[in-house]
């Protein structure tokens, strides 16, 4: 039995605003802590003014916070179904002959809706802006001292003018361009040759375009270019996809880039299992709202709201670990994408559902 358009749609807004009110609180955290290390970073590097260093942590904090949505809509639910027992609100609905099964279908509801929506339009605002600001990292930080983080990316090719050993300071997502590049190259003897120190490497085919490069060699004085050829047997594609993790592709381009890679003869079962894993976050969210009502139903009178409300955020801990456990399983081969991705979800839901049909009586 359907609850009552009004009651539902009051509980509904009052489950849209608490997890609304965590996301954000949670986003402007996030936000600020990163603004500040931002500002830690920039230091002397040149053109990294506050505003733009701003503007950098506004395109960082969206995939950051992302990864918090589940936790803002099990604390939101059980902060809206503590809200509403407080107030005996909830007491009131029971009286009525409402059961715990139709005052919770507002905030299912409401995460279905906030699952498809994170899903369709969220997570490819966020990926989008990612890419941005690996954009701005690259030209503010390439060349900066101080904003070295130790995870310097490597490459090591072999071509007709023998072998190279690339570094690069960061990785433009979805491209295959690096910033900050050192390029050592060797002969076919393996006897060092030079040095290539370079703004940026693009790779195309056949070949690798370096701007702004300065070359050095043993006994020849050090010479710059504006753009400087190196031959490379390396394929745009694997060097895009090693570089260009899962989360930093939206969701409506997995698709295309599953198929890409799979043409190409490359893994693409980190980008399956990020597909899947997408896919399942409606019902991860609906995961949460149960965990969340068997932990928040109890009323007030009745004293040990604390303990059920710890209860409610180790289960939350709990089914984070699951899931990272099994989308590790999933990445690394063990476990199907598919497994790996709806286990959490699936498995939460049940339990929710098992645990309240043991609470409840209707």
């Amino acid at each position: 039995m359907l609850i009552g358009l009004t009651l539902g749609r009051y509980f509904a807004m009052r489950f849209v605003r608490t997890v609304l009110g965590v996301f954000l609180t949670v986003f402007a955290l996030v936000y600020t802590l990163d603004f500040v290390e931002l500002l830690r970073r920039a230091g002397d590097a040149e053109g990294a003014t506050t505003g733009l260093m701003a503007q950098l942590s506004l395109y960082r904090t969206p995939a950051v916070a992302e990864g918090v949505l589940p936790f803002a809509v099990l604390f939101g639910s059980m902060a809206a179904l503590l809200q509403l027992s407080r107030k005996l609100e909830l007491v009131v609905a029971r009286a009525a002959g409402i059961s715990a099964w139709q005052f919770l279908q507002p905030g299912i509801f409401v995460a279905l809706a906030l699952g498809a929506f994170t899903v369709g339009v969220y997570n490819p605002l966020s990926a989008v802006l990612k890419q941005r600001s690996t954009e701005i990292e690259a030209k503010i930080f390439a060349r900066s001292t101080k904003a070295s983080s130790g995870k310097d990316l490597w490459i090591r090719q072999k071509s007709l003018d023998g072998q190279a050993i690339i570094r690069a300071e960061t990785a433009i997502e979805g491209t295959t361009t690096l910033a900050g590049v050192s390029v050592f190259t060797f002969d076919e003897a393996g006897i060092f040759v030079s040095q290539i120190e370079a703004a940026r490497a693009s790779l195309h085919v056949g070949y690798w375009e370096l701007s702004e490069a300065r070359v050095l060699a043993p006994g020849v004085p050090p010479e710059s270019y504006g753009s400087y050829l190196i031959a490379s047997t390396l394929e745009p594609g694997q060097v895009r996809q090693r570089f260009t993790p899962p989360e930093s592709v939206p969701f409506w381009q997995l698709p295309e880039t599953i198929a890409r890679s799979e043409r190409a003869g490359l893994d693409a079962t980190r980008y399956r299992l990020q597909y899947d894993v997408l896919w399942a976050r409606p019902i991860l969210f609906v995961a949460m709202v149960l965990v969340a009502a068997t932990v928040s139903l109890r009323f007030f009178r009745f004293g040990g709201v604390g303990k059920l409300v710890l209860g409610g955020v180790a289960a939350g801990f709990a089914l984070y670990v699951a899931r990272q456990v099994m989308e590790g399983l999933g990445a690394s081969g063990i476990v199907a994408p598919p497994v790996a991705a709806w286990f959490p979800a699936v498995v939460g839901s049940l339990l929710g559902t098992l645990t309240l049909l043991y609470q409840e009586d209707g």
